[in-house]
């Protein structure tokens, strides 16, 4: 896989590296992106992968979970296990190269479930990247894992598991920090069985009958964006390194109400204030903003529901040509000598230890989703539809998506 794999070199003064899941976990973690939930019950899932449908997804999950209804249950394990082991013989027989593999995941149920399906699936779980564990917690989550690592010490698999943290200990604040610390312990325990660790905000929403509307974010609801701050203080600290997940975005139609929170000016520079519309009309500045706000707030990846919504987001993780050269600046000047210096742009002041760790995380997102040339942003690339499709597009693309549904 690789972001971006067809665009041309004016996009990019510095090009999105390729990647498979074999590769080292500190990277891997951050290559997520943009990853699609679909329910197991979506057909031609196998045919998909194989033709390659959608040019620009790396990263999808197959929901046993909350997308299946509990009396289809059954068909979709069974459905499942076949898509699996398709997916396989087209690897085995080199009809699906490695680096043509998306990282695909299975979120499961339970520990029962997981125990089926990997004792089942056997040597065929080679085509998957791993497991998503939803209603993380500390007791089961050891369950989990354990259960993982004897999967891959039998089978001699490279898999990896993301908790979900979206329960109700989680979510309530007396309970809170001793379950996030908890679930910490069993992290570590683990650790390099973790890839990445999901926030679930729909389910915390639902626990006290809230739903966030297209024309705000997840961060507008205060008792949501005080957990996630939480969530990160504990599990975001330098010590651990764990890359944490956005919460999901839902929507891909409705009603607007407030006022568009997408600028004018990155659009009508371009002449191109049609694209603008365009995300308008299919309700994508809401992702934009709740995309950028994940970023300030150290929050890497979204869980997304349709494919349209995959180029915006990664567009907004390509690192911008002025962040670049400050966090190579900090990395290569940082032997002592200096405590502070003047930025490229002589617009901001880079001081060594305290913007060291961000400086890190910038080259490893630049090696992941690339670096803008200096003229160029996010609105350039949305506007470069000869690898992305047509923006005026993505209406029909959604209702083609969830026809099979």
């Amino acid at each position: 896989m690789q972001h971006f794999a067809t665009e041309t070199e004016t996009i990019f003064y510095k090009k999105p590296q390729p990647f498979t899941k074999l590769d080292n976990p500190n990277i891997l973690s951050y290559t997520l992106g943009a990853t699609l939930y679909m329910p197991a019950s979506m057909p031609n899932i196998s045919d998909m992968v194989q033709s390659q449908k959608y040019k620009d997804l790396t990263s999808f999950v197959i929901d046993l979970e909350d997308a299946v209804g509990d009396a289809e249950l059954v068909q979709c394990e069974e459905k499942l296990i076949a898509d699996i082991r398709t997916l396989y013989t087209l690897y085995e027989n080199n009809e699906i190269q490695l680096q043509q593999l998306p990282l695909i995941f299975i979120r499961v149920r339970s520990v029962e479930q997981f125990s089926f399906l990997t004792s089942v699936l056997g040597k065929y779980q080679e085509v998957l990247t791993g497991y998503v564990f939803p209603k993380f917690s500390a007791v089961q989550g050891a369950a989990y894992f354990n259960l993982l690592e004897q999967t891959i010490q039998q089978h001699q698999l490279k898999l990896f598991g993301m908790p979900i943290l979206e329960s109700r200990d989680i979510l309530h604040k007396e309970s809170r920090m001793e379950t996030l610390f908890a679930i910490k312990e069993v992290l570590h325990q683990y650790r390099e069985r973790v890839l990445n660790v999901r926030i679930g905000a729909t389910d915390f929403c639902g626990i006290y009958g809230i739903r966030r509307r297209v024309d705000s974010t997840i961060y507008d609801i205060a008792v949501i964006r005080d957990c996630i701050a939480d969530i990160v203080n504990v599990l975001g600290r330098e010590e651990d390194g764990f890359v944490i997940s956005g919460p999901v975005w839902e929507y891909f139609s409705n009603q607007r109400v407030l006022k568009p929170a997408l600028r004018v000016t990155p659009f009508s520079e371009k002449g191109a204030l049609h694209a603008r519309q365009a995300l308008l009309d299919d309700y994508l500045d809401g992702l934009i903003k709740e995309v950028l706000m994940d970023r300030q707030n150290g929050i890497l990846g979204k869980t997304i529901i349709h494919p349209s919504h995959i180029r915006v987001v990664h567009a907004l993780y390509v690192v911008s040509y002025e962040e670049y050269l400050d966090a190579l600046s900090i990395v290569e000047q940082n032997d002592g000598q200096k405590g502070v210096i003047k930025s490229h742009y002589a617009n901001k002041m880079n001081e060594m230890k305290p913007h060291t760790r961000w400086a890190q995380q910038i080259l490893r997102q630049a090696h992941v989703y690339g670096v803008y040339n200096e003229s160029v942003d996010f609105a350039s690339l949305l506007l470069n539809t000869e690898a992305g499709g047509s923006m005026d597009a993505t209406t029909e693309e959604q209702v083609e998506y969830f026809s099979g549904l």
